[in-house]
C-alpha cells in the first residue's frame, strides 16, 4: 500500500468563509481542493461555478479538481480551465461521448476523469482507461455533503485497483462520499489512493489537522 492522498471538499467547508477553510484545508496537509460543481439537474442540488473557483485559486498552491455534477459537462470545460482548475471530472452518467469529452479537456489544458455513482458498473468505463487520469468511485448518491457511506461499493473498487495495478495503468483510484477515519480505513484497504472527504474533516471535532493526520494514520502502509 502506498501513502494516499487527501482531497479536501469544500462542499463541507463554511461558504461565508470559504477562502479561510481552503486555506485551513492547505496548512492542514491536503493534498489537493475537491470542487464540487452541482446544477440541480443531475443532482438534486446546487452549488458553485467557475467564478468560485478562479477566486479560490488565488489563495491556494494545491491542485484543484472540478467535479462536475451536471448534464452537459462539456459545456464548462473552456471556464474551468480558464478559472484554473487542474482537474475536470465528469460522471459517466452525464457525458454521452466519453472520449470527445476527455480529448475537450486535455486540450483545455486539465487531466480529465471519470465519475461513477455507487450502481453504475465498471463495464462502462473499461474502454475509457487509457484515456483518464483519474476515476472517482462515488460512495454516497452524489448530491449532498455528509451522507452515510456505502460499503456495497468496496468490491468494486478492489476490482478497479487491481485492474489499474496488473494492467500498469497511471491512472488514480478515488473515493467519494462518507470518508472518515473508519471508512478511510476500508477505502484504502480495498485499494483508493485518493480520499475525499468533507465532513470528515471539516466537521472533525478537533479541527482539520488532527482530521488530516487521523486519516494518514489510518490509510498508513
Amino acid at each position: 500500500m502506498t501513502d494516499v492522498r487527501i482531497s479536501a471538499s469544500i462542499l463541507s467547508a463554511d461558504f461565508a468563509n470559504l477562502g479561510r477553510d481552503v486555506a485551513a484545508a492547505e496548512s492542514a496537509g491536503c493534498d489537493e481542493i475537491h470542487f464540487d460543481v452541482m446544477d440541480g439537474h443531475f443532482v438534486p442540488n446546487l452549488t458553485f461555478g467557475a467564478p468560485v473557483l478562479q477566486a479560490i485559486r488565488s489563495i491556494t498552491k494545491l491542485p484543484i479538481a472540478a467535479h462536475m455534477m451536471v448534464e452537459r459537462p462539456d459545456l464548462y470545460i473552456e471556464a474551468f480551465a480558464s478559472a484554473g482548475a487542474n482537474t475536470f471530472i465528469v460522471h459517466v452518467e452525464a457525458t454521452r461521448h466519453l472520449h470527445r469529452t476527455f480529448e475537450a479537456i486535455r486540450a483545455a489544458g486539465m487531466k480529465p476523469g471519470v465519475a461513477l455513482n455507487p450502481a453504475t458498473s465498471l463495464a462502462t468505463i473499461e474502454a475509457a482507461l487509457d484515456y483518464v487520469d483519474a476515476v472517482l468511485l462515488m460512495t454516497v448518491n452524489p448530491g449532498f455533503g455528509g451522507q452515510k457511506f456505502i460499503p456495497g461499493v468496496m468490491p468494486k473498487l478492489k476490482r478497479l485497483a487491481e485492474t489499474v495495478r496488473t494492467e500498469k495503468r497511471q491512472v488514480d483510484v478515488g473515493v467519494d462520499g462518507g470518508i472518515k477515519l473508519d471508512t478511510a480505513r476500508i477505502a484504502a484497504a480495498n485499494g483508493a489512493r485518493t480520499l475525499i472527504s468533507g465532513s470528515g474533516i471539516y466537521a472533525h471535532p478537533q479541527g482539520l489537522q488532527a482530521a488530516v493526520r487521523e486519516l494518514r494514520s489510518a490509510t498508513a502502509a
